[in-house]
């Protein structure tokens, strides 16, 4: 499928969706962070497609390694298949961001074509991403980030893969799993609230996924705030969860003299924002 074909597709689903979307948005299982997935976004040898396109070793990724996460990202494009560019453009449409905004009721959304803290990702086995609240804001500083979108294409992909994205109530206690299942479009809001986390992979095969962040220059909770990407461990790791909030602090502290944000050396800087 070309890039236009991709995403009248995406929008087609969304429209067909839009009465599932809006219950599961309206009422969030589980879980205080509203949430909507779609599956079998796209025909399944697209998605395969989409797949099979991702380097195997994760060649030419950034490595992220720390208490925090374990996992390869990718926002430079330009030396990637064609069809990985293009689906990650797709969602960056401005009909598709358009569409997304209109069924939640989120208006004014913006896309990034930077690819802010977005683009691919893989996971391999004993990857993880702790709780976490994500980066209130763009590279920029200038816009509030609001939603991230996950469309994950790996075949086959099951709750006892490990992988899995996790949903957190506000103390960080109890989770709502839901599975990385292949040709699924995954979609949260994001605030100063919204923990969540991807579940350590227990097999030996990657966890691929297509990652896309919309922004606004409203506030989700109508009041200015800021805070960097904020990790805690999870409710069996005392340890990390101490060490996570020092952490958090002091990275708030530098991010806000400093004025830097995490990742943003990771920026698309290609031609190629299509």
């Amino acid at each position: 499928m070309t890039k236009d074909e991709l995403i009248a597709a995406i929008l087609s689903k969304l429209e067909s969706e839009r009465e599932n979307i809006v219950r599961q948005w309206s009422n969030p299982d589980g879980t205080h962070t509203r949430y909507f997935y779609v599956d079998d976004l796209l025909p399944k040898d697209t998605a395969q497609s989409i797949y099979d396109a991702f380097p195997r070793d994760a060649d030419g990724f950034f490595n992220r390694q720390s208490f925090r996460e374990k996992k390869r990202t990718l926002t430079n494009l330009a030396s990637c298949a064609p069809i990985l560019s293009d689906i990650t453009y797709a969602f960056q449409n401005e009909a598709v961001v358009q569409k997304v905004g209109d069924i939640v009721s989120f208006k004014e959304l913006d896309p990034d074509p930077s690819l802010y803290a977005a683009g691919l990702s893989m996971m391999f086995k004993e990857d993880f991403l702790n709780p976490h609240i994500d980066n209130s804001h763009d590279g920029e500083r200038r816009k509030y980030r609001r939603l991230n979108l996950l469309y994950y294409v790996s075949p086959g992909w099951a709750l006892e893969n490990g992988g899995n994205f996790e949903l957190w109530d506000t103390s960080v206690k109890t989770q709502k799993t839901v599975v990385a299942k292949f040709n699924r479009l995954l979609v949260m809001e994001t605030n100063a609230n919204s923990w969540h986390s991807v579940s350590p992979v227990v097999v030996d095969r990657p966890r691929c996924c297509v990652s896309n962040y919309y922004f606004s220059k409203n506030s989700p909770s109508g009041e200015d705030y800021f805070h960097v990407t904020s990790f805690l461990g999870r409710p069996d790791e005392t340890g990390k969860r101490i060490v996570g909030r020092m952490d958090n602090s002091l990275r708030n502290l530098v991010s806000r003299a400093l004025n830097t944000g995490r990742g943003r050396e990771l920026l698309n800087k290609s031609d190629d924002k299509k």
